[in-house]
């Protein structure tokens, strides 16, 4: 789990363009909150930017179950959408873009993966049990 958050942050945060110090010294961009504009208007490489994200945060939503016992349902969907938006609101802290769909398309991969990880449950458990944990 540690080593799939370090490549989350890597692939959302790096490279860092500005110097530490004077990280909070330019102006900071808002975010883009019409959902989903690029795929309305055809611009860029859109369609690769919506399944990036989604695929990035799939297996957020496997491993995150195995990890912790949370809530069911509306707890997992809150702490999806939170990381998502702490991801989206630092990102313009490091001269990157930030976007509200960004946030639906990581909701929606976790979300994916916590349905996988309902799927395979009796085989992560067995894993798990195995290890010497409990599910």
């Amino acid at each position: 789990m540690y080593a799939y958050l370090s490549f989350v942050l890597y692939f959302t945060m790096m490279p860092v363009i500005t110097s530490l110090p004077f990280l909070l010294n330019h102006p900071y961009k808002f975010m883009n909150m019409t959902p989903f504009i690029d795929v309305l208007l055809g611009r860029g490489d859109f369609f690769r930017q919506v399944l990036l994200n989604v695929i990035m945060t799939v297996p957020f939503g496997f491993l995150y179950p195995m990890t912790r016992k949370l809530a069911a349902g509306l707890g997992r969907t809150l702490f999806f959408f939170l990381m998502s938006l702490g991801i989206e609101l630092l990102q313009p802290l490091f001269n990157r873009n930030s976007d509200v769909t960004d946030i639906f398309t990581n909701l929606m991969g976790g979300m994916i993966g916590y349905g996988l990880s309902v799927i395979f449950r009796p085989v992560t458990g067995r894993i798990l049990r195995y290890l010497g944990r409990t599910q």
